[in-house]
């Protein structure tokens, strides 16, 4: 009987406030064996305030670290991956580790909590039914103005990280690649200085043309809105005056074509009743 594995344990962990972190979430850190983390410094400060020790592994930084650890799983050891701040694998170096270990048939489990882009979404207003998240735009101003190309016609709620030194240079291709819309400005969210703004993208360019970007940058950006286009009255006229002739009620046609046209159904019943006394006169 072969030696039982270990488990990769995806713990989130705050984004500023660090008494957001969970209940499950202290407990699995003291639980496992050892934590792989993005940052040793920045994780110490958090196993240091929960009085939690263990040994941590930094999982990125070399390819010899990535096959050390899962080795160490398929020995039995327990894992917990945690990045900076919020969910690993969320625009963050741990997705090559979780992506091994279910290729070596590692159990992997997700250890929920915070996370800058639902924390973002729910203060933002927007519609967050169906939403695009691009993390970090690209670096390069070709690539990043092409990826905003292949969305910008899209009627998704849009969610993107930003640095602050690099904020303004993507506002300005934003809006000049998705023209003027809604923006809800997420900035060092959960931290003594968060800020939560409703404002539109030529806005938030002028204020940080005057303003230094300070903090950490979440933005949230209105889907594209679908374009009205007029009706054509004539296609819908022909099909009422069918109906009429097949005996249909007035109410009735309202109902039906206005649902096949998408139009007001006041509006089709006043076209119909107008036709239907030129129907009966003729």
């Amino acid at each position: 009987m072969g030696q039982k594995r270990g488990t990769l344990l995806v713990c989130a962990t705050p984004i500023g406030n660090l008494g957001d972190i969970t209940l499950r979430a202290i407990e699995v850190l003291k639980s496992v064996n050892l934590i792989a983390a993005e940052d040793s410094r920045v994780t110490l400060k958090l196993l240091n305030h929960f009085g939690i020790r263990k040994p941590i592994v930094i999982y990125h930084q070399k390819p010899k670290r990535l096959e050390w650890l899962l080795q160490q799983l398929k020995e039995g050891k327990n894992i917990a991956l945690v990045c900076n701040a919020g969910t690993p694998s969320i625009s963050d170096p741990g997705v090559p580790l979780v992506k091994r270990a279910l290729q070596e048939g590692i159990t992997v489990s997700p250890i929920p909590g915070p996370s800058a882009v639902t924390a973002a979404l729910s203060v933002s207003g927007l519609d967050a039914q169906r939403f695009l998240f691009l993390g970090f735009l690209p670096r390069n101003q070709r690539e990043r103005k092409e990826l905003l190309e292949q969305i910008k016609a899209l009627p998704f709620t849009i969610v993107v990280y930003e640095s602050p030194h690099r904020l303004r240079e993507n506002l300005s291709d934003m809006l000049e690649v998705l023209n003027d819309r809604v923006v809800v400005l997420c900035r060092e969210l959960t931290k003594l200085h968060e800020e939560v703004a409703l404002t539109m993208l030529s806005e938030l360019k002028r204020r940080y043309e005057r303003e230094t970007p300070v903090g950490e940058f979440t933005l949230v950006i209105e889907g594209a809105r679908a374009e009205r286009r007029e009706p054509d009255w004539s296609k819908v006229d022909e099909t009422v005056k069918s109906m009429l002739g097949e005996g249909r009620s007035v109410k009735e046609i309202a109902k039906e074509v206005s649902s096949k046209f998408g139009v007001p159904r006041s509006e089709v019943y006043k076209r119909s009743l107008k036709l239907a006394r030129n129907f009966q006169s003729s």
